[in-house]
């Protein structure tokens, strides 16, 4: 069973078949598909399945922080399943392939006090860009 099934399983959150095929197609590294990459794939195994529901379950998946939303400069939202390991993202410019990466260092301690202008940071998002290999070859 993947590990996004586990942790809905844990949470007590019912598991249709419609919602199942949803978090199958989800589980694994480096996963960031569009709404309609999710619809694609749920539909090669569970046909019947509407855009609609493929787009509540990942509103849902949001909501109870099981799945990050990832917005890329204009490009269609992307999902995560990779929501309680922290994280960075290294976006191609060329074609928005994503990949999770995960810095040494901790980058809410690489912001000096002077720069923190009294907020009280909880969360730091870095996202590094450039081209993938198949972008520059």
């Amino acid at each position: 069973m993947s590990d996004l099934l586990e942790r809905l399983r844990g949470r007590g959150w019912r598991l249709t078949s419609q919602r199942r095929v949803v978090a199958e197609v989800l589980d694994g590294e480096h996963v960031h598909l569009t709404a309609d990459e999710v619809h694609a794939r749920a539909a090669e195994r569970l046909p019947e399945i509407s855009r609609a529901t493929v787009y509540n379950t990942l509103g849902e998946l949001v909501t109870l922080g099981e799945v990050v939303e990832v917005s890329t400069d204009g490009r269609a939202k992307r999902y995560d399943p990779n929501a309680h390991r922290p994280h960075q993202h290294l976006i191609c410019t060329g074609c928005g392939a994503i990949r999770d990466v995960h810095p040494r260092g901790n980058p809410l301690a690489d912001l000096p006090a002077e720069q923190r202008f009294g907020f009280a940071v909880s969360q730091a998002e870095v996202t590094y860009r450039g081209l993938c290999p198949d972008c520059t070859g």
